[in-house]
């Protein structure tokens, strides 16, 4: 299934986030250019305090992707070979990747069928003597039912680490992602709902020690300007992505609040329509629209019609992990999450995104409906 070339409403349209704080962006990239301020400057410090301020944990540490801040959160944990990290099948490859980067390998349990987050009624079959911790993904802007992984992970005396890279402003009783496990990641890829101008990622955490460690981790294990003092590798944010997201942030809120609203307006549209379900948002949960996920049944006729209508669409995901060729190896097949495998024939991500317009969401939702 092919997108059609001529686009009347893009799945994101970032120029309406972006023009009205061209000044201020512009501004802060001069300030640093100006300083000569390009690696770990004072902006990538300050975002770090103001973007875990903003969701509440004492430390934040950036680094140069969201897949990384995973991979860094690990290792800090000293995750490695022999050890098990439990997480889903049906999320982006770079979750599952990440284990499989620190030598760790990934054990998964299927997902919720409503709000496609881990099923933690699954989680305690799936740990052995060998699992070290849980990631629960926090999919498509909606949290998982952290009461229940918490306990486990507790009880179990397992880590969390929460993937909250679709998940930002999200809550779980009142309570912001990003906060419940040991550490977090968070993404800042351009199409998050807070995006760089190119990759960037942040870890989060009330730990110390911990904190000072990825801090370590990220630029090649230094303890001081001449010397490693453990295994690291280099993954600093740029200080210029960091600058550019500090001017963003202020505004995430009121984006989310632009997200939910578009959220609302395709509720109303097509909530109830045959061969259509709308996005269940689950008890206790805050949504912020990372992606609005339809099911349908006749996806490839839906799909023609936005084509025609010259409206975008994403599949996220087409394949859940375990059936990837590059995942192979793991050793799962066809069958053996079927939640999964049945979430991945019917999904379809139509556009939303701050700005959009009630108009913008009727006629998508005409295309839908035919």
């Amino acid at each position: 299934m092919t997108q059609k070339k001529t686009i009347k409403i893009p799945l994101l349209d970032l120029s309406r986030q972006h023009k009205p704080l061209m000044n201020e962006i512009m501004d802060a990239l001069k300030r640093n250019i100006d300083a000569n301020s390009f690696i770990l400057g004072h902006d990538v410090a300050k975002l770090e305090e103001e973007f875990a301020q903003y969701c509440g944990a004492k430390f934040g540490v950036g680094c140069a992707s969201g897949t990384d801040a995973l991979y860094i959160a690990m290792k800090a944990l000293d995750i490695g070979p022999g050890d098990e990290v439990i997480t889903v099948p049906y999320t982006f490859m770079a979750t599952v990747g990440a284990i499989e980067r620190t030598g760790a390998k990934p054990i998964l349990v299927d997902v919720e069928p409503e709000t496609f987050t881990i099923d933690a009624k699954l989680i305690e079959k799936a740990i052995s003597p060998r699992t070290k911790a849980i990631i629960p993904v926090h999919l498509y802007g909606q949290a998982a039912d952290l009461d229940a992984v918490m306990e486990i992970a507790n009880r179990r005396k397992l880590f969390v680490i929460e993937d909250c890279a679709q998940a930002h402003g999200a809550t779980w009783k009142g309570k912001k992602v990003g906060t419940f496990g040991i550490i977090s990641a968070f993404s800042f890829f351009p199409s998050k709902n807070l995006g760089a101008m190119g990759d960037a990622g942040i870890c989060l955490t009330d730990d110390k020690a911990l904190a000072e460690r990825m801090a370590r981790i990220r630029i090649h294990g230094r303890g001081s300007k001449t010397e490693s003092i453990e295994k690291g590798d280099n993954s600093r944010i740029d200080t210029l992505q960091a600058a550019v997201l500090r001017v963003k942030l202020p505004h995430l809120d009121k984006w989310n609040d632009e997200r939910r609203r578009a959220a609302g307006w395709y509720d109303s549209r097509l909530k109830g329509k045959t061969g259509i379900r709308v996005p269940i948002v689950g008890k206790n949960r805050t949504h912020v629209y990372h992606l609005y996920v339809i099911l349908a049944d006749n996806r490839a006729e839906i799909i023609e019609r936005l084509n025609e209508a010259g409206i975008a669409w994403g599949l996220h995901y087409e394949l859940p992990v375990h059936t990837m060729k590059g995942f192979a190896n793991l050793g799962y097949k066809e069958g053996d999450f079927p939640i999964s495998e049945s979430l991945c024939k019917k999904i379809i991500s139509v556009p939303i995104f701050p700005g959009m317009t009630e108009s913008e969401v009727n006629e998508v939702t005409k295309a839908i409906l035919g």
